[in-house]
C-alpha cells in the first residue's frame, strides 16, 4: 500500500476510521481490518473507543513499527495540563508507549494556540508521539499555526470526498507540503447511490464507493480513513486501490456537484 511521508512519519494512504464504533464491535472491526492488511487506525479521545482499539492492537501482535495509530485531543482539553492528561489517558487505553500522530480534533476560540502547540511539540520531543497535526482547521487557522507559531504540522484531517469542494484548503496544504487526511471519504454512504459514480464503476467492475475512494487516493498528498465495520466493506476499500481511473473518469467526477457537506463545521461549540 502507498504511504505518505510527512514530518518524519510514513502514513498508509488508506486507513480505518472508527467514529461511532464502540465496545466489542469496535474491537472486532479493528481486528478484522488488521488481519486483512490495514496498518493505519484512526481514533480519538471523543470516540470513547480507544480501549477497544488497544485490545485489538494487543491481540493482533503485529510489530509496532508496522502500525500507524492516530488519536486526537478534544477541543475542551486544550490547556497544556489538560492536553497532557488527555494524552496520558489515550496512551494508556491504547496500550501503547507512543502514538504515531496526535491531532487537535477541533479548534476552540478559547485556545492559546502558542501554548497548545508548545505542549504538543514537547510530547513529540519526548518521543511519546512521532508527529503532531490538526483536524477541522480552516485555511486562516492553518496560517496561524504553520506561519506564526511554525508548528511542524503533519496533516490536516477534514471532510473531503467527490461531492465536496475543498480546493481552497487543499491549495494551502499543497503549498506547504502538508497532507490532507479525508474523513467521510464516501460522504456517509451518499456516494454509493450516485449514478455517475456507479456508471464509472460499472466500466471498471467496481462500485461507486470504490471509484470515489480511488479518486481520492490517486491525488497527491491525500490519505483517506473510511469507516468500515464489516470485513466485506473493509476488503472492498482495499480492493479500490486496484482500480485505474482515466482522464474521462476524472472529468466526470470533477463535474459532480461539490456542495454536499456531511459534517457541520459548527459542530464544536467553540468553532467560529
Amino acid at each position: 500500500m502507498d504511504n505518505l511521508k510527512t514530518q518524519g512519519i510514513s502514513m498508509p494512504k488508506l486507513g480505518l476510521g472508527t467514529f461511532r464504533m464502540r465496545g466489542d464491535a469496535c474491537r472486532a472491526a479493528v481486528e478484522s481490518a488488521l488481519s486483512i492488511g490495514y496498518r493505519h487506525i484512526d481514533t480519538a479521545e471523543m470516540y470513547a473507543n480507544e480501549e477497544s482499539i488497544g485490545a485489538a492492537l494487543a491481540a493482533a501482535r503485529l510489530p509496532r513499527g508496522e502500525l500507524h495509530v492516530t488519536t486526537k485531543v478534544w477541543h475542551e482539553n486544550l490547556s497544556p495540563d489538560a492536553i497532557r492528561r488527555a494524552f496520558d489517558a489515550s496512551l494508556n487505553k491504547l496500550r501503547l508507549d507512543h502514538v504515531d500522530l496526535y491531532l487537535v480534533h477541533w479548534p476552540s476560540k478559547a485556545a492559546n494556540w502558542g501554548a497548545v502547540f508548545e505542549t504538543l511539540m514537547k510530547l513529540k520531543q519526548e518521543g511519546r508521539t512521532r508527529a503532531i497535526g490538526v483536524a477541522n482547521f480552516t485555511t486562516a487557522l492553518l496560517k496561524t499555526v504553520v506561519e506564526d507559531i511554525r508548528a511542524p504540522i503533519a496533516c490536516n484531517q477534514i471532510e473531503y470526498h467527490a461531492m465536496l469542494d475543498q480546493s481552497k484548503v487543499l491549495a494551502y496544504l499543497a503549498a506547504k507540503s502538508i497532507p490532507l487526511v479525508a474523513y467521510c471519504p464516501l460522504a456517509q454512504g451518499r456516494i454509493a447511490s450516485d449514478p455517475v459514480l456507479a456508471e464509472i464503476g460499472a466500466r471498471h467492475n467496481a462500485t461507486a464507493a470504490q471509484v470515489a475512494l480511488k479518486w481520492l487516493l490517486d491525488q497527491d498528498g491525500i490519505a483517506a480513513i473510511p469507516k468500515a465495520s464489516r470485513r466485506e466493506s473493509q476488503q472492498a476499500n482495499l480492493d479500490a486501490l486496484k482500480i485505474t481511473l482515466d482522464d474521462a473518469d476524472r472529468n466526470k467526477i470533477a463535474a459532480l456537484p461539490k456542495d454536499r457537506r456531511c459534517v457541520n463545521p459548527g459542530f464544536a461549540p467553540a468553532w467560529d
